[in-house]
């Protein structure tokens, strides 16, 4: 993490601030065994969340981590229970979906049922959705704390049987760092 001291103008007749400004440096998880991959990402995710607790800040740097720094992904975003369905969240990749029914696809369907899907052909998924013609291969987290659902963490491939037990270990122990670190309530009903 590097910390840079910048000085702000004001308006008119203001005094010039100063302001901390942190920078974190993303590292690839590339060629590492995927336990120790997801172990170096644990580490810069507790980085990147220290010391904030907005959840629409900590999201959108976690799925900017998880895109940046792990290989063979097309799309990382969060979804988030509101009105009865997801509603899309901050995400890395194409243009997606931006509401899906509970119970519908891989999304709707971890939601329901409040466990962690892993998806090595997505076309052999009963009901996919496809936002991206590309991906082939899906995993999704529940956001849950304290038996209340927040929404999901979903990562997308092109690659078939990208996503193991080993990323679903390592993204539920991310997704646990996120919770207790971050205040989701006004991102969620």
């Amino acid at each position: 993490m590097q910390v840079f001291n910048v000085r702000i103008r004001g308006c008119r007749g203001s005094e010039p601030r100063s302001l901390r400004v942190r920078m974190h440096e993303i590292k690839s998880t590339a060629g590492l065994p995927k336990p120790d991959a997801y172990r170096a990402l644990h580490v810069q995710l507790a980085a990147v969340l220290a010391g904030e607790r907005d959840g629409l800040a900590n999201t959108a740097n976690m799925a900017a981590l998880l895109y940046q720094a792990l290989p063979g992904l097309n799309w990382v975003g969060f979804y988030f229970l509101r009105d009865g369905g997801l509603v899309l969240g901050p995400f890395q990749g194409k243009v997606a979906c931006i509401r899906i029914p509970l119970g519908k696809g891989v999304c709707g369907t971890v939601a329901q049922q409040r466990e962690t899907i892993v998806v090595p052909d997505v076309e052999k998924f009963p009901g996919h959705i496809a936002c991206d013609h590309a991906s082939r291969s899906e995993i999704v987290v529940p956001l849950l704390k304290d038996g209340r659902l927040f929404g999901v963490l979903d990562l997308d491939s092109p690659n078939l049987a990208r996503f193991d037990a080993d990323d679903a270990a390592g993204l539920q122990a991310m997704v646990k760092l996120l919770l207790d670190g971050s205040d989701l309530s006004r991102l969620a009903d």
